[in-house]
């Protein structure tokens, strides 16, 4: 089945202590569409600005990306450029450009609106209540947020969490979200506000799973070196989404085994600047992968 991924698409300039790389690929959706394409056919809605290098067009329909809801209006695209501490745990933002994305109003095409499976990648709530809007019927609905819209957009974002099936957040926004500092009770509480599958990303430490037939931990990939962790998350819901697309059947049923697969496809992310890693993985890749990650996590 097809997966929808809206969000952000973007031209990301990256430094890390060892390197840095300016006007890179990047943005929510671009990091989310590449990962699910590894499993189903991906249909993306963003939008670039007429500086958008033709390259990065020819490099999405390599990966078979639709993109017919993607939009092209005059002026910059979105750029973010942030700067990595030697630990690759922290950063720290240095300039943010909207560009075209601070007058976007996404515009589905008919026959993206049915799609089965809908992330609404990192982006403005109100953004993601707009595509949300035009679905008929989605299968499954995922929605993935950050601290910047908890800040800024909180009551748009409690209506957006009535209607979607999961929500995606890392720790401290869990902890923020619930007011709580357990994230294991911090998960319970915003199953209240509307999802019925809470997931909580922990970075380098895996990712926990909450939903009605109880709670499941996934591991990360332990990884000798992290290059660039720019989309990582971004990776890991687009792997995860992609692959529940992939498969037949309930969704619970694949869930836990999705968690996997999407934490193996960020662990490739991590291995180089921007897509530079994640557009150069096969299937065959990710599937030798899942099964390293099995038999050092099994016992």
């Amino acid at each position: 089945m097809s997966v929808l991924v809206a969000g952000t698409t973007a031209l990301d300039s990256i430094k890390t202590p060892y390197r840095e790389n300016p006007r890179l690929l990047g943005g929510s959706a671009s990091h989310a569409a590449v990962a699910a394409s590894l499993f189903a056919p991906v249909r993306l809605v963003g939008v670039v600005g007429d500086d958008f290098p033709r390259r990065y067009f020819s490099l999405y329909r390599r990966h078979g990306i639709d993109l017919a809801g993607l939009q092209l209006a005059r002026g910059k695209t979105f750029h973010w450029s942030g700067e990595y501490e030697v630990n690759m745990n922290n950063r720290r933002t240095l300039k943010t450009e909207l560009g075209v994305l601070e007058g976007f109003t996404p515009d589905l095409p008919p026959s993206y609106r049915r799609t089965p499976f809908v992330l609404l990648a990192n982006n403005a709530p109100a953004l993601q209540h707009q595509v949300l809007h035009q679905m008929r019927q989605p299968r499954f609905v995922v929605a993935d947020t950050m601290d910047l819209w908890l800040n800024i957009a909180l009551q748009e974002l409690l209506q957006l969490l009535r209607h979607v099936d999961a929500l995606v957040l890392n720790d401290s926004e869990a902890r923020q979200l619930a007011q709580e500092d357990n994230v294991i009770v911090a998960a319970k509480r915003i199953h209240r506000l509307g999802p019925r599958f809470v997931i909580i990303k922990k970075g380098e430490h895996g990712s926990i799973l909450s939903y009605p037939g109880g709670m499941f931990l996934a591991p990360a990939f332990p990884l000798p070196q992290v290059v660039d962790p720019t989309g990582a998350g971004d990776s890991f819901v687009g792997g995860l989404i992609g692959y529940l697309a992939s498969q037949k059947g309930s969704i619970v049923r694949h869930l836990r085994r999705a968690m996997i697969y999407g934490s193996v496809v960020a662990s490739f992310c991590c291995e180089g600047f921007g897509l530079s890693r994640t557009t150069k993985v096969t299937r065959a890749d990710v599937e030798r992968r899942v099964r390293q990650l099995e038999e050092v996590t099994r016992w």
